[in-house]
């Protein structure tokens, strides 16, 4: 274990464990640096495949036609997802906006919507309709909203999805636990669901909230039958370096659509100045597959360390991951916020300031966060966050590199055994 003397003072009893923890994971470790191997190469194909130069790097003012660097960038992230085309914005404000704009560009009035994997995301929740009065949800504008829940092991009820997939426009997957403590979906069974989805309607259109999972494994829900996906730029596929944006890939005519929603009937992708964002976007993408191995490897060291030190990890640090995110039942609301300062303490931006839980826009219950990140939310960078609610579990997710996310989480520890 590495000696922290002068820099750091850790009890005896977290470093033993901490030691024990990185043992435990050497082999979990090398299966994460195969994936990003992999997922390296295929990111590098695909630049080398579309001569990236340095005139791709250059934005552009005002209307942004024949923006080569906004185009090329499309182009370059939709073959490393496997998918037909893609829809890369700085624009995008946040994921939750990305997948709005997903939904009003493909569905209209009349159509319905099933998310098979049980409750949405809370932000999700006013887009739908489901929570909020009055805020321009797919229910204001005749979308209907049913939703299929996961069976008591956390898997797809694959014979109602079948069914509810007849009378569905929409079958939506959201790939993540959010704040729930089901597992996270893998690849394999996102194709599973999709396979189901269309025995019962072949028109109907898989989409998935791909948040927090591109680059975990070799391959993306588009290749597997997923119709459209997408996600933010400021979690995974941004690579701690894109400072906005998002992303929409999958199929050519239905990311046409989603272009139209983004700007305009007639215009869609052909204008839309980059500024300049287009380097730190394809740079961002560049990094992606090495920042999201670390951030498993943080997430795993987690999940090992905090299990010896007596506490519940989902999933277990050897297990498949999917995406970047452990979930750690803490078991009370003071330890919930110790931990969070403790991670606050470990972060190179704001590491002064002690989070506090706050109603934030969108949730149900107050939250609190750690986030002393370079991008203001971005959850690719350490960061730990929960709703003041039981079992009192923290959702971990982060880390830029390996060693400065093994210190934070020994520091949150060290704040909960000092609490």
């Amino acid at each position: 274990m590495t000696d922290y003397s002068g820099l750091y003072s850790f009890s005896p009893k977290l470093l033993a464990a901490a030691e024990q923890a990185e043992e435990k994971c050497r082999e979990v470790f090398r299966r994460i640096e195969d994936i990003a191997a992999y997922n390296e190469a295929k990111v590098l194909k695909a630049f080398t495949d579309h001569r990236v130069s340095a005139a791709h790097l250059v934005g552009t003012t005002g209307y942004g036609y024949d923006d080569i660097g906004r185009d090329t960038l499309d182009a370059v992230f939709a073959q490393a997802m496997g998918a037909e085309d893609a829809l890369v914005r700085h624009n995008f404000v946040s994921g939750t906006h990305t997948l709005t704009v997903a939904f009003f560009g493909v569905l209209r009035a009349g159509d319905t919507v099933v998310s098979v994997t049980g409750a949405p995301y809370d932000t999700m929740e006013e887009v739908i309709g489901i929570r909020g009065e009055k805020t321009g949800s797919l229910r204001e504008f005749g979308i209907s909203y049913r939703q299929v829940e996961l069976l008591d092991n956390g898997e797809p009820d694959y014979p109602a999805i079948e069914e509810a997939a007849k009378t569905a426009k929409m079958i939506y997957i959201q790939r993540s636990r959010g704040y729930s403590l089901r597992p996270s979906l893998c690849v394999k069974t996102i194709g599973r669901i999709a396979q189901a989805a269309k025995r019962g309607n072949p028109d109907t259109i898989v989409f998935v909230d791909n948040c927090y999972g591109e680059f975990v494994e070799k391959s993306e829900p588009v290749s597997v039958g997923a119709d459209l996906m997408a996600g933010s730029l400021i979690k995974n596929p941004g690579g701690g370096i894109a400072p906005t944006g998002g992303y929409i890939a999958g199929r050519k005519d239905l990311v046409e659509l989603c272009a139209y929603r983004l700007t305009c009937p007639g215009i869609g992708r052909e204008a839309g100045c980059t500024l300049d964002q287009n380097r730190g976007l394809y740079l961002g993408l560049f990094h992606a597959p090495s920042a999201v191995a670390s951030a498993v490897k943080t997430s795993c060291f987690a999940a090992a360390f905090l299990e010896i030190l007596g506490y519940r990890a989902n999933p277990r640090y050897d297990a498949p991951r999917t995406d970047i995110i452990a979930a750690i039942e803490l078991g009370s609301a003071e330890k919930l916020c110790a931990f969070c300062r403790g991670i606050q303490k470990g972060s190179p931006v704001d590491s002064h300031v002690t989070p506090e839980p706050w109603a934030m826009p969108g949730y149900a219950d107050p939250v609190i966060m750690a986030a002393g990140t370079f991008t203001m939310g971005a959850s690719l960078e350490l960061s730990a966050d929960g709703p003041v609610r039981p079992p009192y579990s923290v959702w971990l997710q982060g880390g830029l590199t390996y060693n400065t996310g093994k210190l934070g989480i020994l520091l949150a520890a060290q704040e909960m055994e000092n609490r």
